[in-house]
């Protein structure tokens, strides 16, 4: 075992209630800025600022671990399949009042007869036979923020990302949580962040929601500890619960700068929250130096299916072939952490456990089959007329730009820690690794079930198909050790697509099945020089899965539509007949699998 972590506790009051109020959604085409931090008629460009958050530092891939199939063990069945919020709900939720954003990075929950689906910067409400319970309501106005850009003022509000929800079946409380960036009357970035929590006061996500906020920067702001390289940010959030705490992890990095510092976590007493008292003791944890002399990073904690929680305990998992984790690309090691105490979560212990597993790497990019590209083509077309000038171009940018894009890559993730379950007594969870298939280096996935109390690997396993990439895993496993791996499958001979592979105890996992086919490549800005100088290709940050009784909810990223430049070019520019916007593409897909 390795060094424990030592807690630091902080009081945080209730800072409000909340509930759904969404606004009309209204589409008027490319409207300047369209990215956040864009100033194309300064800088002939839609070019974001560097962005803070969604960091790694990993670059490269490696070789490829060996793949030879997988043994096809549980069954589940595929019941009710929708599409669920994509970049047009987003971008032209709250009257249009929102910027263009990727990745989705999807949250998925569900209980008691509700389905909900967060992404960047949109949430929605279904019943479980996927109709719409109510409109699409953006992330700035539920947390009760000016909504992200005031299209008729031009004011900037607060920068909102990295949403995650759980309904939690044991206090029939629905949880949600965002990172947030604060941002001055300028609208700039002020290094300002901070966690936003919101909890149900009711088994219905329909009803009314308790505010907690918890600050991140780390430097003495709003009762933050001091840490060095601060200013700080608490990138990436992610969520679990066991029977006594509710617990989000995040990975700190200097806001203005390039350091890393380790992951932090934060330990909430969940029954406070579900009372929606008035205020909380939190305890955080910070894990500089805790494995072996090293930072954790990307330390996901676990969810539990039907409330069978591993007693006194919560359990997370963590890989180390990341540069953050102080790691060469290439690693063996799974790294098993342990918060015993839970029932006094002030005197609770966090330790850890460094694990041998087969050998995972950092993926390539992803390649995608090719198809119709109008984003693209529009940068690179030079005879359309349009109401700005000669040049598809001119809607985009004020400069010519060089004419040269192509169909891009997507982002394969960087090794680090995706959804983690107990069940079972396991701790299950998979990630991005690279894979040699058929001969080629490709994105594929490592999956693992390991007892974490003696930290004996039970199964694990690759999966990969030739010719085509996977990303992205989510894990979902019943009280039975039956699950099932959601994921993106693109490549060569697919569009993005919805994908799973079933998954057991017993037989590990099976083959991929395509839940719903990608209709044509990602086209969004971030794959591209005009918006990007260099591109870096957006896809993910991460999919989920939500355990239900005997049924597991998946959601994947996909594209669900494709069009021409001509198409593209129609009123309201850039929407295909409502099936995009202008700057982006991508979608994503909710399925119920029965196990």
């Amino acid at each position: 075992m390795s060094v424990p972590a030592q807690a630091a506790t902080r009081e945080i009051p209730a800072t409000g209630t909340t509930s759904f109020h969404p606004a009309p959604s209204v589409d008027s085409g490319i409207q300047d800025p369209e990215i956040r931090g864009g100033e194309p008629e300064e800088d002939a460009r839609l070019a974001p600022r560097p962005q803070p958050y969604d960091r790694s530092l990993s670059r490269g891939h490696g070789r490829g671990a060996g793949v030879l199939g997988s043994i096809l063990g549980s069954h589940p069945k595929v019941g009710v399949s929708f599409q669920g919020l994509n970049f047009r709900d987003q971008r032209t939720a709250n009257n249009g009042n929102q910027f263009s954003v990727e990745p989705p990075d999807q949250g998925l929950c569900a209980g008691n007869g509700f389905v909900m689906e967060t992404v960047n910067d949109v949430l929605r409400v279904y019943d479980t036979a996927g109709n719409a319970l109510i409109g699409v309501t953006d992330l700035n106005t539920f947390y009760g923020y000016p909504p992200a850009v005031d299209r008729t003022t031009g004011k900037v509000g607060p920068e909102i990302t990295d949403p995650s929800c759980y309904y939690d079946a044991d206090t029939r409380r629905w949880f949600h949580v965002v990172l947030t960036l604060d941002v001055d009357d300028d609208g700039n970035l002020t290094g300002v962040n901070h966690l936003d929590l919101a909890v149900t006061k009711t088994a219905s996500p329909l009803g009314e929601w308790t505010l907690y906020k918890v600050d991140t920067t780390d430097d003495g702001t709003n009762g933050s500890p001091v840490h060095p390289n601060c200013p700080c940010i608490g990138d990436y959030p992610h969520i679990g619960a066991d029977l006594n705490g509710f617990y989000v992890t995040t990975n700190e990095y200097s806001f203005f700068g390039p350091e890393y510092n380790s992951a932090q976590i934060y330990a909430f007493p969940k029954r406070k929250l579900a009372s929606s008292a008035a205020s909380v003791a939190v305890q955080q944890y910070d894990t500089t130096g805790v494995v072996n002399g090293r930072p954790g990073f990307t330390v996901w904690p676990a969810q539990a299916p039907s409330s069978l929680y591993a007693p006194g305990t919560e359990y997370f998992l963590s890989s180390d072939a990341a540069e953050e984790a102080q790691g060469s690309g290439t690693s063996t090691d799974l790294i098993v952490w342990t918060l015993s105490g839970t029932g006094n979560l002030a005197t609770a212990k966090l330790a850890n456990r460094v694990t041998t597993v087969g050998e995972y790497s950092l993926p390539p990019k992803a390649d995608q089959k090719a198809g119709p590209v109008p984003l693209a083509d529009c940068v690179n077309d030079t005879t359309t007329v349009t109401p700005a000038g000669t040049g598809c171009w001119r809607l985009l940018s004020a400069t010519e730009p060089d004419h040269d894009e192509v169909e891009s890559v997507l982002d394969a993730n960087d090794t680090r820690m995706q959804q983690t379950v107990y069940a079972l007594g396991l701790v299950w969870g998979a990630l991005d690794t690279a894979v040699t298939v058929g001969g080629q280096t490709k994105a594929g996935v490592e999956y693992f079930a390991v007892n974490p109390r003696n930290g004996k690997v039970v199964r694990q396993g690759y999966l990969a198909v030739a010719g085509n990439n996977l990303t992205y895993p989510a894990v979902g496993v019943d009280a039975l050790g039956r699950g099932v791996i959601a994921m993106t499958l693109v490549g060569s001979s697919h569009y993005p697509s919805a994908a799973f592979a079933p998954l057991d105890v017993f037989h590990g996992a099976g083959a991929v099945q395509v839940v719903a086919e990608g209709a044509g490549p990602q086209d969004g800005f971030s794959g591209y020089k005009l918006f990007n100088e260099p591109p870096r290709p957006r896809w993910g940050d991460y999919g989920a899965a939500a355990m239900d009784g005997r049924s597991i909810w998946i959601a994947s990223e996909y594209v669900a539509q494709s069009c021409t430049l001509g198409q593209w070019l129609q009123t309201p520019v850039g929407s295909c007949g409502g099936t995009r916007a202008a700057l982006g593409n991508w979608s994503t897909r909710i399925t119920r699998l029965t196990l």
